[in-house]
């Protein structure tokens, strides 16, 4: 008959690993690759006190080592899109840019964008302008010459 330890920490894993389906959050699975490994200490026959530091240190070992791998995948506040590979790309304003008025918009990659200016002046239409970041859908610019002067 199998040692009880090992059986407890068999019930371990598998609340760890259940917590974990039923959260998706990447919680618990660090403590069930650690509970996982007691288990191995525990069928050798080590004292309950070995077994507990193993669980405490594999379970933060494995935190440490792959929580922050993970962060960028969790994150419920980045919605994936390419829309971002047009920063730093240059554009064509076709409807004059003015954030008080609010209007705007530039073309490029074959498509007509809502667009502002990031530094709050009035580009004119026909200007060339390098596009900073995106808030929502709608790009922020600075005039073309501006950006090149700032790098």
């Amino acid at each position: 008959m199998l040692n009880f330890m090992v059986w407890i920490w068999l019930g371990v894993t598998a609340l760890s690993l259940f917590v974990e389906a039923v959260t998706l959050s990447l919680v618990s699975v660090w403590c069930a690759v650690g509970a996982l490994i007691s288990v191995f200490v525990a069928y050798a026959g080590a004292a309950f006190s070995t077994q507990l530091l193993v669980f405490v240190s594999v379970s933060l070992l494995t935190f440490a080592a792959v929580r922050p791998l993970t962060r960028r995948f969790v994150d419920p506040h980045i919605i994936p899109t390419n829309a971002d590979r047009l920063l730093g790309l240059r554009a064509k304003v076709t409807e004059e840019i003015n954030n008080e008025t609010p209007s705007g918009a530039v073309y490029i990659d074959g498509k007509i964008w809502t667009a502002r200016s990031a530094e709050g002046e009035i580009i004119p239409k026909g200007e060339l302008v390098e596009i900073t970041c995106m808030e929502g859908v709608k790009l922020m610019v600075v005039r073309a010459e501006a950006a090149v002067s700032a790098a």
